[in-house]
């Protein structure tokens, strides 16, 4: 078959235009991805052929007034893995597990975390020991996924003397992550879980690194060094605090291990945090890197509550250390003065539809409010009780504050437990099911009446100094001071006369520390089923405070031991601060 010339030339300039068309198509395709869409595509490839490698950031060191460290970093090691596929990692697991123990627990948490960052590295171990890292890399070459790296471990040197004040770190929850405060952070990555660590998160938190590692099309890694520039991990500033770390140390040796109870110490100006300490306790250390259950769970069920911060959080009744917000109650409303005298002396005993105790069943006799106090005469209260009504009692304890929490820098404080008003009584024991005599279980720190140790040494902060309460400081600040006492300067001198004739010659005389003038008030506080708690706040020297200490010891049985307990922390703190005194001096 032939054509015409003319439909020969017109087919091949048909061809002509299509041939050009189809390479200036292919050359746009080309110059759009050499060109224009580069960056997108190196990027890709990149993404391809490298894995981010997370650099852990170090936690900010904390250190006490003194500059002693109560918290660091220690080098550690992180053992993670790179996998493409959750199946993949499972088999890694299972494999891994026939050369370093790895339990089903830790597999399936490892799995959990690939599923939440399925780009970074699935963690096995936060805290690999030194023997499971010589094992695996000596036999890297069998797990070509794994990444063994150095990583800052948290280190508490007396651990077991700072558990209720420091807490710990953690690994974040999927609950955590999920909440506003925790936006930035990453699965994998450790936060403060309790106590300081918690509280000042976001001041210790550190800035984390990365680094890359190239891998293969099966996510083997072919290269770990020199991929891409590393972006150096920092560390935040240090954080400061009040506490006074031997002072810390001391009560920690003092409660032992047979003792159980807290204790809080506070500048009285300041309300810097000196001390805070709760028995039993237990070796923060254990929780780095994971707990085991094993741990955990023997904390959890011991009878003695380790786990619970006595000091914070812990609710007793105050006895015999509240009769001075009765007294101050009292004079507040002019309705005493330090030499009044009730209308019934003490007897043993006081009649009030039934007959209502004193502790000393031989009585104390016609005394003044100055001596009741010295001698702490449950009769002498139980009629001030009543001369201030309970209506007025109860007000008065609010504006002292025993309702509220103290404001100290700590999560997790507990709120005190005292009645607003009669209404608490009406819905407790139902409308008229209650009658006045509660006046006189409320007035000597019983009945509907728990405070934690630490309300009360805030309490006390007021009476040792010009009747404001100061606001609890772990990590020092502008001072709070709130004035609650609405005592003249001769009524407020008047009961700082009595709190140190307490300890002269009074329920804490056998607490005297020779060439040391101390003021303070003990406490003996019934419990149903148990032996009596036994209290002690008070401060010292009493003519110019320098710490406040308020001390329970559960079924201490007396006041006078905490008294004891109390006096030597507040001699081993006085003369340590008159020791570095001198050496500034010098």
């Amino acid at each position: 078959m032939s054509y015409h010339p003319n439909a020969i030339l017109r087919r091949a300039r048909l061809a002509r235009v299509l041939l050009f068309a189809s390479f200036a198509a292919l050359g746009a395709a080309f110059f759009r991805a050499q060109v224009l869409q580069n960056a997108e595509y190196v990027v890709q490839s990149e993404n391809n052929r490298l894995r981010e490698v997370p650099l852990p950031g170090a936690r900010g060191t904390i250190y006490d007034r003194h500059g002693e460290v109560i918290a660091e970093n220690l080098p550690g090691y992180s053992v993670s893995i790179l996998s493409p596929t959750e199946d993949s990692l499972r088999s890694a697991l299972t494999t891994l597990s026939k050369v370093v123990e790895i339990d089903s627990a830790q597999q399936e948490l490892a799995v959990r975390r690939f599923r939440r960052a399925k780009t970074r590295p699935a963690v096995i171990f936060n805290d690999a020991s030194f023997q499971v890292v010589s094992v695996l890399e000596e036999r890297r070459v069998e797990f070509p996924g794994l990444i063994i790296q150095s990583s800052p471990k948290r280190y508490y040197p007396d651990g077991a003397a700072m558990a209720a004040l420091i807490g710990y770190t953690g690994e974040i929850s999927e609950e955590e992550l999920m909440k506003g405060a925790y936006e930035s952070y990453k699965a994998g990555q450790q936060v403060g879980k309790t106590g300081l660590e918690l509280q000042y998160e976001a001041r210790l938190r550190g800035k984390e690194g990365r680094r890359f590692v190239e891998v293969d099309a099966r996510n083997r890694v072919v290269r770990d060094a020199g991929v891409r520039r590393e972006e150096q991990p920092q560390a935040p500033p240090p954080l400061r605090t009040n506490i006074d770390l031997d002072l810390q140390r001391f009560a920690h040796a003092y409660f032992g291990d047979s003792l159980r109870g807290a204790v809080v110490a506070l500048e009285p100006t300041t309300g810097g945090v000196l001390a805070l300490y709760s028995a039993p306790s237990y070796d923060i250390n254990k929780f780095i890197g994971g707990v085991s259950k094993s741990f955990y769970e023997s904390l959890r069920v011991d009878p003695h509550r380790p786990l619970v911060n006595r000091a914070i959080t812990g609710t007793y009744a105050p006895a015999s250390t509240w009769k001075l917000a009765t007294a101050v109650i009292g004079l507040e409303r002019g309705l005493v003065t330090m030499e009044t005298r009730m209308s019934q002396p003490c007897t043993g005993g006081y009649y009030y539809g039934r007959v209502f105790k004193c502790w000393d069943k031989r009585g104390h006799g016609d005394i003044t409010l100055a001596q009741a106090i010295a001698k702490s005469c449950d009769v002498y209260f139980y009629q001030l009780g009543l001369k201030i009504g309970l209506s007025n009692l109860l007000a008065g304890g609010v504006a002292l504050g025993f309702g509220e929490k103290s404001g100290i820098d700590l999560p997790n404080e507990r709120r005190p437990q005292w009645p607003e008003d009669t209404r608490y009584f009406d819905k407790r024991y139902g409308a008229r099911g209650w009658n006045r005599s509660v006046v006189l279980s409320l007035s000597i720190g019983q009945a509907n009446n728990a405070q934690t140790p630490l309300s009360m040494a805030r309490f006390y902060t007021a009476l040792a100094t010009d009747g404001r309460a100061a606001t609890p400081q772990i990590v020092a600040r502008e001072p709070e001071r709130t004035q609650i006492l609405k005592l003249d300067q001769q009524q407020l001198a008047g009961i700082q006369l009595a709190l140190a004739d307490v300890v002269a010659r009074g329920t804490a005389a056998g607490a005297q520390i020779q060439g040391l003038t101390i003021a303070g008030k003990t406490g003996t506080a019934q419990v149903n089923g148990q032996l009596d708690n036994a209290w002690f706040v008070g401060y010292a020297p009493a003519n110019d405070p320098k710490i406040v200490v308020a001390i329970i010891i559960e079924e201490g049985l007396h006041g006078s031991t905490a008294a004891r307990v109390a006096t030597k922390l507040m001699e081993r703190y006085l003369k340590a601060r008159l020791t570095m005194s001198a050496i500034i001096n010098d």
